[in-house]
């Protein structure tokens, strides 16, 4: 018999023991087998428990993603609209404007309408401006063109604004830039 705070047991004791009807010689192995597979499942519990923890940071994640991009086609396909509504502002002289006054405005109120919109959906607008430095994260070069009075790789001309949405690039900002001015 074990007894809880016993001593270890002398050779003299398990022979002693081994000569009791009740001693099954077999147990220490099974004791050791069971001790084994115990240590078998917490190895896979903990496993299976890690694994878990991986499924759920994943699908966090995923979740966020989709949340912040998951309307990226949508905006990219916007994109044209503010261009276009852009160049319908730019287009019109004073004259005109005299004359279609609330026309205008009109073009105007729906702009900033758009461009709230956008900053509401994490979408951000890339306004480079002439003599800015080009950035090839952010602009896209449409031409290269040597213009005396700047360095090279100043932007010289922006054709189109660029967009981001929240810390992806959407479209880049196209522009002209200024390559080395010939001597």
């Amino acid at each position: 018999m074990v007894q809880e705070n016993a001593e270890p047991m002398s050779l003299d004791d398990l022979a002693a023991e081994a000569d009791d009807p009740d001693f099954d010689p077999n147990g220490f192995e099974e004791i050791e087998a069971v001790k084994a597979e115990r240590d078998d499942f917490k190895d896979k519990f903990m496993r299976a428990l890690a694994d878990a923890e991986n499924v759920r940071k994943r699908a966090d994640r995923d979740r966020r993603e989709a949340e912040n991009y998951g309307g990226s086609k949508l905006a990219r396909d916007m994109l044209p609209v503010y261009d276009n509504l852009r160049r319908a502002l730019t287009a019109t002289d004073e004259a005109e404007g005299a004359a279609n006054a609330a026309l205008l405005e009109g073009v105007e109120l729906t702009m900033r309408a758009l461009e709230d919109t956008f900053k509401k959906h994490g979408i951000g607008i890339i306004k480079p401006e002439v003599g800015d430095k080009f950035d090839p994260k952010l602009h896209e070069a449409m031409f290269e063109a040597p213009v005396p009075g700047t360095k090279a790789g100043d932007i010289i001309q922006v054709s189109a604004e660029g967009f981001t949405l929240h810390d992806r690039l959407l479209r880049a900002a196209q522009v002209g830039v200024s390559s080395t001015p010939a001597s």
